[in-house]
């Protein structure tokens, strides 16, 4: 390690990016940038300074916690490691870090479905864990988050970007708008752009987090968010931890499936919710309420429009009906005809 020259993570990123800018497009540089700029900051929050200390070893944790934490889909960690590949092969060159480390970074090989996930959160399941925040944790952050994410099928991002007027309590409805110039974007942009009707009990739920419960702060940019915390809006990270916490058998059953003791096990641990084999990241919260939907015999052209996503989309990666369950729905509406 002696022949390596020291550079900090960060700088050999902007110097990465500044040489790709004559052979990339724009939207790859975009790419890249993000891409890298994950690791990067991985490597900060463990005090990793100069390039020269990275090692394999540290490569793998990444790509395993990365998978754990964001709920990569095979696809999306294709993609995160061969661009961490490419980055670290580029600092090879520059003699920043050990020659031949970029071939001991193993993206996983992706067939054509491997970006479908599996993993979802039934709908019993989730109103178990709705019921126990209802009757522990009623009106909490946690439990305001979690029951609109259900109800309404929306994305991390897009529940994070509520204000304060997106809520209309006498239509009983929450509007979703896209604002990027004040620091909430939607996934699809002004096509992500709805209104959505909510239950009662869900507005029940809203009218006394704001009365009883929401801290009275704005944003940086003037706003008023929806959900607050004392700093302001809440985080994406933070509705992560949230769903990752009390989607934990321990909390919802109050038993352990895995035999461990809660009072014992890191897993219970702030900052550590992630690491219990049981529960489960925001993700499957959405994939799982839209099969709920769908098994309600509410239409997929429906289901599209509340959770912003195609019907394609949604029979590719969100249906987990069965074929039979889809025949015996069908039957219903021939029954009719």
């Amino acid at each position: 390690m002696s022949d390596l020259d020291p550079i900090e993570p960060r700088n050999a990123l902007e110097l990465y990016l500044a040489d790709k800018e004559g052979t990339l497009s724009q939207s790859s540089i975009r790419s890249h940038r993000w891409r890298v700029s994950a690791f990067v900051d991985w490597l900060d929050e463990r005090g990793i300074t100069n390039m020269n200390e990275l090692t394999g070893r540290l490569v793998k944790e990444y790509q395993l916690e990365g998978r754990k934490a964001n709920d990569w889909a095979p696809s999306t960690e294709n993609s995160m490691m061969t661009t961490i590949r490419v980055f670290i092969r580029w600092c090879e060159g520059i003699e920043a870090v050990e020659s031949g480390l970029s071939e001991r970074v193993q993206p996983p090989t992706i067939s054509g479905d491997d970006d479908v996930r599996d993993e979802q959160l039934d709908a019993e399941t989730a109103q178990e864990v709705l019921k126990n925040l209802d009757r522990f944790h009623y009106c909490s952050r946690p439990h305001v988050t979690l029951a609109v994410m259900w109800h309404t099928m929306a994305r991390c991002g897009a529940v994070r970007s509520l204000d304060l007027d997106d809520y209309d309590a006498e239509k009983q409805s929450l509007r979703f708008t896209h604002r990027p110039e004040t620091g909430t974007p939607l996934k699809n942009k002004q096509t992500s752009e709805r209104h959505v009707a909510i239950s009662e009990s869900l507005a029940d739920l809203l009218d006394d987090w704001i009365e009883l419960k929401r801290p009275d702060v704005t944003d940086e940019y003037g706003r008023d968010p929806l959900i607050t915390t004392t700093n302001g809006r809440i985080a994406k990270g933070t509705i992560a931890g949230y769903a990752y916490k009390y989607t934990q058998p321990c909390r919802y059953k109050r038993r352990c499936p895995l035999d461990r003791n809660p009072e014992m096990c890191e897993s219970t641990d702030h900052g550590k919710v992630s690491s219990c084999p049981e529960s489960v990241s925001p993700h499957p919260f959405r994939r799982g309420s839209i099969t709920h939907w769908l098994r309600s015999d509410v239409p997929t052209k429906i289901v599209s429009d509340r959770a912003d996503v195609s019907e394609g989309v949604i029979d590719k990666h969100y249906d987990e009906r069965t074929d039979q369950e889809k025949m015996e729905q069908r039957r219903e509406y021939l029954d009719n005809v």
